[in-house]
């Protein structure tokens, strides 16, 4: 239970925020449908009613432990505002249960002493039993109504939810939802009459008030799926070892509504989101901290200039520069006693939600685990739309990297949710507990690489970016740079540099006839990486025919000459005749050097391009 009491304090140290949209207790906020209008004497105030939608239809209301759960056939008024088929005794085929169940609340709240005069007004007028009448005479039944990601729903009659609008001559506020006094009148009231004492683990405190139910509507407003319950008397919830739920375990009311209270606002201002699964991380003091499904990016920000400028060797060492400063800044504005907790919730049925991952550490831990998982995975990424940043890529990306595939129809990368729940849920561990990044995982998504089938440009140079982090970031004691290494003469890496440069020569050798095709190299880097010794004279053969084309001028039979000689370079780096006829499989080694030395050709792309078409 210590995720309720980190919830409880980071409720109680938000509620300093006036930016937050933190709930109060015995309250929720639920989408009304239609808005009334009527005075303090509880007379109906003809035209001013209207339909809601979008935005506009969200509204706090006060609720009471049942009323917060109910479901189905249930009979639990709301205090205030309500269903059509509740506060309308006059609505046709009205359950007259529900009505006097409503009215009957409504008015042992007005007759207590924390009544309030806008409840009176609600009452007095239902009380007229002419709720159905007012309304069906300004709104047109069944109604539309569209939520604010635009989605349209039709509303029955009896399911329309009223809130109300209490008009009192020198009061500027006439929405109840609004009205700071009806509110805590409310919350005063409910703990008056639901006053069932005990003993609370939380605050290991006797006499508070226990709570009976717990919440729901954490991850969105109609998320029925609840952390804990224990109202399954039928069952073996805790039958068998207790004799009611509360021996099992006690929580107070307000800790479980101010840690639910807490949660929900966690997860809808800042928490990643995937289908049903939802990870948040947080600090207890409520303070700013870093992302952990956020890739460099977005955490950083656009690099600078100055970065470029220093030269391909300086990037690595700039990007450790930069994101340790980032990471200083956090640290200097959070406090040092302050908790920093990650959590998953995912639901496997409609009713129950499980906590799939929680871990509490301290401020220095997170922040340094954080800069680790950054740092060791770093590389130069290419996200097309002019993102291009040097460091680590989101989980996200990584799970679409090995699994998504491209959709030419919609543009982008497509990617089964449950392969990408599951993959985000094993990655968590790795940037959290700083545990080794799984294998498999990363051999796929080389393999990707390797086999271009099916994959656009955009997906294949971002997929690219990815598999390099990946395998760099797995094999730490090889101490690769981000730049090429003239000096690294390991056979997997001479090899992605022949193929980087074969690739490069029949780019430029196509710029003329401007043919927007695969090279050979491409089309055949996955035959390549299986069997490279083999493959390569094949591939060499395929660029006469392309290289004969850059001996027309003197400036292009020049550079021909220069990347040849790039060849013969990098064929006597290898150590021995035999290893480089070794034509075993080559690891994704191989991919960091053929990266480098494509960057490295083609710095110069637009000095090439201009050249080529000035000797023409």
């Amino acid at each position: 239970m210590s995720w309720l009491q980190q919830l409880y304090e980071t409720y109680e140290n938000a509620q300093a925020d006036a930016d937050s949209t933190l709930w109060p207790v015995s309250h929720f906020m639920k989408n009304a449908h239609i808005e009334v209008v009527i005075d303090s004497k509880g007379n109906y105030q003809k035209g001013r009613t209207r339909c809601l939608s979008g935005e506009d239809a969200a509204t706090l209301i006060p609720a009471t432990e049942s009323s917060a759960g109910r479901s189905g056939a249930k009979i639990a008024p709301h205090p205030l505002c309500e269903e059509l088929g509740y506060c309308a005794e006059d609505l046709p085929k009205a359950k007259l249960a529900k009505f006097e169940a409503y009215q009957s609340q409504l008015t042992k709240w007005c007759e207590s002493e924390n009544t309030h005069a806008k409840a009176e007004a609600v009452l007095a007028y239902i009380s007229k039993k002419t709720v159905w009448s007012d309304i069906s005479k300004e709104v047109d039944f069944p109604i539309t109504f569209k939520n604010k990601s635009g989605q349209a729903t039709k509303i029955e009659a009896e399911k329309a939810f009223i809130r109300w609008k209490i008009e009192v001559p020198g009061e500027p506020c006439s929405s109840t939802w609004e009205d700071g006094d009806l509110i805590q009148e409310w919350i005063k009231h409910d703990a008056s009459v639901n006053s069932k004492m005990g003993f609370c683990n939380i605050l290991g405190k006797q006499q508070v008030r226990i709570a009976s139910n717990h919440s729901r509507f954490i991850r969105h407003a109609g998320d029925g799926a609840k952390i804990i319950s224990s109202n399954d008397t039928s069952g073996y919830t805790f039958r068998g070892k207790f004799y009611e739920s509360e021996q099992a375990c006690s929580v107070s009311f307000d800790v479980t509504q101010k840690a639910h209270n807490a949660l929900r606002w966690l997860v809808t201002r800042q928490g990643y989101r995937n289908d049903d699964q939802v990870f948040i991380s947080w600090a207890v003091s409520t303070g700013e901290i870093p992302d952990p499904f956020a890739d460099s990016h977005m955490l950083l920000g656009t690099e600078p200039e100055e970065v470029e400028a220093a030269g391909i060797s300086d990037v690595g060492q700039a990007f450790a520069k930069r994101l340790s400063k980032k990471i200083a800044g956090y640290q200097a504005n959070i406090a040092d006693t302050s908790n920093i907790i990650v959590m998953g919730l995912d639901s496997a049925t409609p009713g129950r939600m499980a906590i799939t991952f929680y871990r509490e550490l301290e401020r220095s831990e997170f922040l340094a685990r954080l800069e680790q998982w950054h740092t060791q995975f770093a590389w130069h990424q290419d996200f097309g739309k002019n993102v291009s940043f040097v460091g680590t890529p989101a989980p996200k990306d990584i799970a679409e990297a090995a699994y998504g595939r491209w959709d030419e129809k919609l543009k982008k990368v497509i990617v089964d949710e449950k392969v990408k729940k599951v993959t985000v849920e094993r990655l968590l561990p790795c940037i959290i507990d700083a545990r080794s990044f799984p294998k498999d995982l990363m051999n796929f998504t080389i393999q990707r690489v390797s086999n271009r089938v099916g994959m656009g440009v955009e997906m294949w140079e971002k997929t690219l970016g990815i598999a390099c982090s990946l395998f760099r970031g797995t094999h730490q004691q090889e101490n690769y740079r981000m730049s090429l290494e003239e000096d690294r003469t390991t056979r997997d890496y001479l090899y992605g540099r022949l193929l980087a440069v074969a690739d490069y020569i029949e780019e430029i050798s196509l710029i003329d006839s401007e043919k927007n095709r695969p090279t050979n190299a491409s089309r055949i880097m996955q035959r390549f990486a299986t069997n490279p010794a083999t493959t390569w004279p094949i591939l060499y053969e395929r660029l006469k025919s392309y290289m004969s084309r850059l001996k027309v001028t003197p400036k292009r039979s020049k550079r021909l000459v220069e990347l040849e000689n790039t060849i013969g370079n990098i064929k006597s780096n290898f150590k021995s005749v035999e290893e480089f006829n070794d034509n075993s499989p080559l690891s994704g080694e191989y991919l960091l050097a053929y990266y480098c030395q494509r960057k490295e050709l083609w710095k110069g792309k637009e000095k090439d391009i201009a050249t080529d078409q000035s000797d023409d």
